[in-house]
């Protein structure tokens, strides 16, 4: 029997017993990310796509059918297939940013994605997830390391180090913070002192500050998210659009479709500002609905993460830890962004914004933090049969 054909767990139907806090919650968010993407970019499409109104709707589409294939095979994984194959997964993601430095596609002066004939992909979505996965097998392998010794909190520090030097240089700072900010809270939940942890945190604040101010367009994102009237036509003038779709939408909106913003004064808005369009149409109370959905992901993540603990299940509890951060994180920093309360940056809103590369790996992360739930449940079920009906609670 082949290596992954070992690891796999084939799930019946009556077997699907799953964290259904989680799964809602995640398809909501598809399922508004379907309806937003299509009332933001109809007239965009149709201005600059040779007419075809429905032209981002229909590639979101096959996305979607993509990103909900490759979920279904990555819940059919046991997750010790990630675990035996985290280090090839770093190398390919290393891999895919060398390349893209190299030979990648240059889009508003980012060279961040890579053409594979009619698909196009984008290395910093695929490297979050590859170094979690990686960072989770590291955080089983050197526990006892980590957790007594300076050396083992510094290892995946080099890499970590690795990587955010090939994002600067596309340059995706965006992409770099999430990561670093993902893997610092998963050396801190395996168990790194929290001195090291206080002290590194400090540190990378420092250098990442350093690192937004010494490029020119960076320091002019500062400014401008200070102030952005000063400059409403020029380095502001995405962020006011975006203010003033949240302003327009007070509490309830303008009603689904109704954006004014998304008719050509907020640019692409389908993409990193979508949640400006969903501000402007369904209000606060919208906003608030995608936030709440996003605090459901995360305490679900945690939870089955310490489950996954209790079972023994380390190398599943640190990708679920690993998941859940990186997930919730990368939301709220795109919802910061697109509110003003924090300086612009190219992050897609997970499961809603238009992006096939976001979509995919962010529904098999998700399929993943299921497969963890489920293992648990099987684990615990087990146990409880054993000590003839004892109950580990979660």
């Amino acid at each position: 029997m082949s290596r992954v054909a070992a690891t796999q767990m084939p799930l019946a139907l009556d077997e699907l017993r799953f964290d259904a806090w989680l799964l809602g919650a995640v398809l909501t968010l598809i399922g508004i990310g379907v309806v937003m993407v299509t009332s933001s970019s109809l007239v965009y499409s149709e201005q600059h796509m040779q007419g075809n109104a429905f032209y981002f709707v229909n590639r979101h589409l096959i996305y979607l059918l993509v990103a909900l294939s490759a979920a279904l095979v990555a819940l059919q994984l046991d997750t010790r297939f990630w675990s035996s194959f985290g280090p090839y997964l770093l190398l390919a993601g290393i891999l895919l940013l060398v390349v893209v430095m190299l030979v990648g596609r240059e889009v508003n002066g980012a060279r961040r994605w890579l053409l594979l004939g009619p698909v196009t992909v984008q290395a910093s979505e695929i490297m979050k997830f590859c170094i979690i996965t990686y960072l989770a097998g590291y955080l089983v392998r050197r526990s006892d390391e980590l957790q007594t010794q300076i050396r083992g909190f510094m290892k995946p520090l080099v890499i970590i180090g690795l990587i955010v030097g090939l994002l600067l240089q596309q340059p995706d700072f965006g992409a770099a913070a999430v990561i670093v900010a993902t893997c610092l809270a998963m050396l801190f939940l395996a168990g790194a002192s929290l001195w090291q942890f206080i002290a590194l945190s400090g540190l990378v604040t420092l250098v990442m500050g350093l690192i937004a101010v010494a490029e020119p367009y960076r320091f002019q994102r500062l400014i401008s998210f200070v102030d952005p009237w000063a400059d409403q036509f020029g380095s502001g003038y995405q962020l006011v659009q975006s203010l003033i779709a949240f302003g327009r939408g007070q509490w309830f909106g303008e009603g689904l479709g109704n954006s004014v913003q998304k008719l050509s004064y907020l640019p692409e808005a389908h993409t990193d500002f979508v949640m400006a369009v969903l501000a402007e149409e369904l209000g606060f109370v919208g906003v608030a609905l995608v936030l709440v959905l996003f605090a459901i992901i995360f305490v679900r993540a945690m939870k089955i993460g310490r489950r996954a603990l209790l079972m023994e299940h380390y190398f599943a509890a640190y990708l679920a830890y690993g998941f859940g951060f990186w997930l919730s994180l990368q939301a709220l920093i795109n919802m910061g962004v697109a509110s003003g309360a924090l300086p612009t940056k190219g992050l897609t809103l997970p499961f809603v914004s238009y992006g096939g590369n976001s979509l995919i790996v962010t529904c098999v992360a998700a399929a993943i933090l299921l497969r963890v739930d489920f293992e648990s449940r099987q684990k615990e079920a087990a146990l409880a049969k054993t000590r003839g009906g004892a109950h580990v609670t979660a």
